[in-house]
Formats: C-alpha cells, structure tokens, sequence
C-alpha cells in the first residue's frame, strides 16, 4: 500500500534508450516539525517485545495497511534497528556485538543542573558520562547501554486514529507532487 502512493518516472535502466516505468523509490515525505511536534495529535505507545509496526498498526488503526504511518511519525527509516527488538533478537544482538555483555561501557554520573531525574521509563537525560575517576562516577554495563538503547525505542508516538484520514490524505497529496 505505502509504495503504491509513491509516482511512477520513465527510466533507462541501462543507458540504452529502452525506457521502462518504475516506481520513484527516491521520492520522500517529512513530517512538518509543526505537526510532528503537536503532542495532541498523538498517543503514546509502549511496543511490546515482538511487536512489529505491523501489529501495532493492527492494534490502533484495525489493519495492517498504515504501518508506514508509524514509521513515518516516528521518524523511522530502518525498521530492522530503529524499531526495538524482541527480547531473543536483543540477546543475540548483545552477544553477538560484545565479547563481554557485562563489561563497562562507560560511567556517567547526574547532573547538578537542568534536567536532574527522569522524566520517565527509558529517560537517561539527565545522566553525564564521565571518567572513571569523576566523582561518584557509576559504571554502566555494555547489556545496561544497550538495554536503555530498546528502551528509549520502546516508547513511540501513535497518530490519532481520528486524525489518519487526514494525514494520509495530505501524504498523498505531497507524495504525487
């Protein structure tokens, strides 16, 4: 369906001269910062593991078709490693990357100013990484970096379902420019 949308261009493959008629892949859409920053337009989501953008679709909008909408508002162009991973697929990734899953990553430390406690699950903002000499300097595992990693992409912005006629009505209208 997503690609569906997008305008078709005369192209020679080859340099030949045999011209066929492709879907313009390279076409692209962004979402206004005015819209994407609009907080009532939208909910919060809490994907669950295993979860892909398809079943969340699912889940919101009642068909799989506006998977795209999802990864469009949340800004997602790898849906392989924006999209956080299942519980398995993060294990294997984790061993796979790291000889030593439990090794220090880094330290870090809060910050005495400005954002000084989380403002949620998955929210490390408000923590400084240091060296390990500093001063109440904490260590934080290779697995705990990755985990807050998940974490923070765990949390994604789901369109109102009342507003997605419209949205998808205005993608159109920008895709076929």
């Amino acid at each position: 369906m997503y690609f569906s949308k997008f305008p078709n261009i005369i192209y020679d493959i080859k340099g030949d001269g045999n011209v066929k008629l492709v879907t313009n892949l390279l076409k692209r859409v962004k979402v206004r910062e005015k819209i994407r920053d609009n907080l009532a337009l939208y909910d919060k989501y809490d994907v669950e593991s295993g979860e892909t953008p398809e079943i969340v679709s699912y889940k919101v909008y009642g068909t799989v078709d506006f998977y795209w909408v999802i990864l469009l508002i949340n800004d997602i162009k790898d849906r392989y490693y924006d999209w956080p991973l299942s519980y398995q697929q993060f294990e294997d990734y984790v061993k796979n990357k790291y000889t030593n899953p439990g090794g220090i990553h880094h330290y870090e430390v809060d910050q005495s100013s400005g954002t000084t406690s989380a403002n949620g699950p998955g929210d490390y903002s408000y923590k400084i990484e240091v060296n390990s000499d500093a001063s109440g300097a904490q260590s934080v595992s290779n697995y705990e970096y990755e985990q807050r990693l998940q974490d923070s992409k765990r949390q994604i912005k789901i369109l109102n379902p009342k507003y997605l006629p419209a949205f998808v009505k205005e993608f159109d209208r920008l895709i076929r420019r």
